[in-house]
């Protein structure tokens, strides 16, 4: 960022500022951490917790950061290979606008004061599930299983799956079935939704040798695996219902996303077109997000749940 100011006359300062500010931005992955942010506050939203509105915002913050932390710190351990992807190439510190070493600096600060404020705001369980998170997306996906296995984003996908985990102890000090729920539900979500986007940049990754399923595996297993994981994502969501931890509106919703995903995936299995998977890749965001909304409306508007 230094650089940008250096290049920058006195009279461009102000743009500069505000160009090093959106470099910043775009460095915590802001479209990944709606979706964090959204289905922990949900599990926060649900929790059996009588707690100020101040302590819930206080959650998410340190959730926010902590997201932005892992997102920064792989930027910088990724920069070589963003360099060369179409969908990456822009990234700050790919583009060299911000340095890798920044970005592992920044990373790193937000997320000793992400676990730290947690910790001492809210409960150090919520603070260790939060260190956890971060450390694994780090050190187990992106150091040590992104440009090694195919399986990296099965066994990656835990980290974006905790939140709401964090989220729920946060507020309750403790754990029960429907935030483990929850995870899973994300945790099988995970490899279709990727390997969808996957499917679609293929090139990218066989450029840059990272080990993407559809680069070592090819096209027509990538496609049954998404169909797999979509079932089971599928059969993961209505569990709730019998469980008794969500009502009518949350199952008609379940039911309803369940079957438009996989009509989604069904047709991009028979056709295997790229613009078929990015339809899936974007209709998947929507589905998680309409899903966890529709455990909000049940506790709303019946006041379902175990709050």
């Amino acid at each position: 960022m230094a650089r940008v100011m250096a290049a920058a006359g006195a009279g461009d300062a102000v743009p500069a500022r505000v160009s090093e500010l959106r470099d910043f931005w775009r460095l915590c992955k802001p479209n990944v951490m709606q979706l964090v942010l959204f289905t922990s506050a949900v599990a926060i939203y649900l929790a059996p917790a009588d707690v100020h509105v101040l302590l819930d915002f206080t959650a998410l913050l340190c959730i926010a950061l902590g997201a932005a932390a892992a997102a920064a710190i792989n930027n910088s351990f990724d920069a070589d290979i963003d360099l060369r992807m179409a969908r990456t190439r822009l990234r700050p510190t790919a583009s060299g606008r911000i340095e890798p070493a920044e970005a592992l600096a920044i990373g790193v600060t937000l997320a000793i004061l992400a676990v730290m404020l947690m910790g001492l705001a809210l409960s150090w369980l919520a603070a260790a599930l939060l260190a956890f998170t971060i450390a694994f997306y780090v050190l187990v996906y992106t150091v040590w299983l992104k440009r090694r296995t195919p399986q990296n984003i099965v066994i990656g996908g835990a980290a974006g799956a905790l939140p709401p985990m964090v989220g729920w102890a946060a507020v309750t000090g403790g754990m029960d079935l429907l935030p483990v729920v929850m995870f899973a539900i994300i945790f099988l979500w995970t490899p279709p939704h990727f390997w969808a986007l996957a499917l679609y940049r293929t090139g990218d990754y066989a450029r840059v040798g990272v080990p993407m399923l559809p680069v070592v595996a090819g096209r027509r297993r990538t496609l049954n695996h998404i169909l797999a994981y979509t079932a089971l994502t599928v059969l993961m969501s209505l569990l709730p219902v019998p469980l008794g931890l969500a009502g009518p509106i949350y199952a008609l919703a379940a039911v309803g996303l369940g079957v438009g995903f996989l009509f989604d995936v069904v047709r991009l299995w028979r056709q295997d077109r790229d613009v078929l998977a990015m339809r899936t890749f974007r209709y998947s965001i929507l589905y998680l997000f309409l899903l966890f909304g529709a455990f909000a409306l049940d506790r709303f508007v019946l006041g379902l749940g175990l709050g």
